[in-house]
């Protein structure tokens, strides 16, 4: 498998490798991973679709893409992936999916007239005193010594970073700034979380920096991602002729480490409580989704809390982790991401309002029709003195397809889930469906007199608590995550948030998709280059452009900004190792 900076293979169809005929793949997981993982063995490998079978525990694809409910007992969001041009395995994979809304075009050509015709802006990207826009939220308020931090991060090694937190590498200075604020409630950062993932993002998304206060590169689909990523993606690989079976826990995978190679050789799962399993032979594909940010995921209602259930046992992904690091220290440390719940945990809900009282809040808010089919929000709308570090989202409505006229849906989540709130004097994740929607209103602006009233009878709220969801930025060091494909291995890879590939940046559909692709091109032998990584650290000019937007429109000669930004580091020598001069 070889990288590609340029687009010159990204149309190209590469003949099917040799000895494809009489192959088999077994994919372990159905989410986001594992179907792309289907797809590019039947695009690019060659691979007869019935040989292909995805195992799947829940009873639905996508995994962490996900949609669900009705208008009566409230639809169902446990988050949803913000998506932008730079996803270059994502719509490499989408531009050969058929969209299920538009005939003879592609979900790539579908998502791309969406966001042509209704791009994405921020009206309100940050908000604070019960309703009113934070003050100065046009500005990303960093100190020199903050500014100086990111750079000087962006450019140390991973190596160097092994086992840190975000705390241990950025000062007060930085979490103090509007740059914090925006960046943290956009991708789920806690201080607690990993330098290393901190610095890959700084890196990976050094462009995003020019949009963070109004998020206008970032890009949607038309409904939630169940409906519009995940179905056309599942149906048309049901439609190929791809195995799917659903209710299969699969609880081993046997390799044998014993030679210079790693060949998985049994596969062990339960269906239906009963025991089962199939023995492979070095033909014979396996692709694990190890780890899960969305499991154990437990919903509540509008008038009981959701449990947080911790349990990681047979038949859980987790554990399944657990027996493969067993067998090779190259098959990662999965208890490194899943050993500490408290860290990975937070809370979400989704509101489906019951009359017209809440959207016109929105309206008011926003300045936007909630119901005018366009963009309301744009993405998340942080309210900076909530102790929730509470964030609201009103896509694009309907935001499912069966939502019936004038009901509009919403997603709320906590940061800081285990701490009071401000109205509600009990923690986030202690509270009904109901005490999360009047905490919400009472950051909104609604009179304390009507606040109680509109959360009993204009809503049904349902929370959801996900005790893994952001263990992918857990501490680590570099080995902790096994890579794609591990050293050694023949006919075993491993796919999605908790796999190793260089320099992307978990928490995205744009990972999922990239260790698909690898996996599948590295095991088969296709031919055809893996797109690489759009990351600012190797392209000057955005360095630059980031830079100065750091600056908050403050001019400096470009001649001397890196180095004036990253004053007191070894600046001449980092300059001359990544090639920045």
């Amino acid at each position: 498998m070889r990288y590609a900076h340029s687009n010159y293979e990204a149309y190209v169809q590469p003949p099917a490798p040799e000895g494809m005929e009489g192959r088999s793949a077994w994919i372990v997981g159905g989410g986001l991973g594992g179907m792309a993982a289907a797809a590019f063995l039947i695009r690019d490998a060659g691979m007869a679709p019935s040989a292909i079978t995805i195992l799947e525990a829940s009873d639905s694809d996508g995994g962490a893409l996900d949609g669900a409910g009705n208008a009566e007992t409230g639809w169902l969001i446990r988050g949803g992936r913000e998506m932008e041009e730079q996803f270059q395995c994502l719509w490499d994979l989408y531009r050969s999916i058929p969209s299920l809304e538009i005939p003879e075009a592609s979900v790539l050509d579908e998502v791309w007239q969406v966001n042509q015709a209704d791009p994405s802006i921020s009206p309100v990207r940050a908000m604070c005193n019960r309703g009113r826009p934070l003050a100065d939220r046009d500005r990303l308020t960093l100190t020199g010594k903050a500014r100086r931090e990111i750079i000087a991060l962006i450019l140390t090694d991973e190596d160097e970073l092994a086992g840190k937190t975000i705390a241990d590498v950025l000062s007060g200075d930085f979490m103090a700034s509007n740059f914090w604020l925006f960046w943290r409630s956009m991708f789920a950062f806690e201080t607690w979380h990993s330098a290393i993932e901190m610095k890959r993002y700084l890196a990976r998304f050094v462009h995003q920096i020019l949009g963070l206060k109004d998020l206008h590169t970032l890009k949607f689909t038309r409904y939630n991602q169940q409906e519009s990523l995940s179905r056309p993606l599942a149906t048309w690989l049901a439609d190929q002729g791809v195995v799917f079976r659903h209710g299969v826990k699969v609880t081993n995978v046997a390799v044998d480490v014993s030679g210079r190679t790693k060949v998985a050789t049994h596969l062990d799962w339960l269906e239906n409580g009963a025991a089962a399993g199939v023995d492979l032979g070095p033909a014979d594909l396996v692709f694990v989704t190890n780890g899960s940010m969305v499991e154990n995921s437990r919903w509540g209602d509008h008038h009981t809390p959701a449990p947080i259930d911790t349990t990681i046992g047979e038949g859980s992904v987790w554990q399944l982790w657990r027996n493969l690091a067993t067998q090779d220290t190259a098959f990662g440390n999965p208890d490194v991401f899943c050993g500490d719940t408290k860290k990975s945990r937070w809370l979400s809900a989704t509101v489906t309002t019951r009359d017209a009282r809440i959207p016109e809040l929105v309206k008011r808010i926003t300045g936007r029709d909630p119901f005018s089919g366009k963009i309301i929000t744009g993405g998340p709308v942080t309210i900076a003195d909530s102790s929730w570090l509470m964030s609201w989202v009103v896509s694009r409505q309907p935001h499912f397809k069966g939502q019936p006229e004038g009901q509009m849906v919403a997603w709320l989540y906590g940061l800081f889930s285990d701490v009071p709130g401000d109205y509600v004097k009990k923690s986030m994740q202690d509270c009904t469906g109901e005490e999360i929607t009047r905490e919400w209103l009472f950051h909104m602006g609604v009179p304390v007199d009507q606040i109680d009233d509109i959360a009993a009878t204009g809503t049904t709220t349902r929370p959801c608590m996900m005790p893994f969801i952001t263990a992918q930025f857990m501490p680590r060091a570099p080995a902790d995550r096994p890579k794609v494909v591990p050293d050694g291995s023949i006919n075993l890879a491993f796919l999605g948030q908790f796999a190793e590939t260089p320099r992307d940046t978990v928490f995205t559909t744009e990972y999922s998709v990239r260790t698909a692709m690898e996996a599948v091109y590295t095991l088969c032998g296709v031919r055809r280059a893996v797109p690489d990584v759009s990351d600012g650290i190797f392209d000057v000019r955005m360095l630059l452009q980031a830079a100065a937007e750091l600056r908050d429109g403050e001019k400096v000669p470009a001649s001397g900004l890196i180095r004036h930004l990253t004053q007191g580091t070894e600046i001449d020598d980092l300059l001359e190792r990544y090639g920045l001069v």
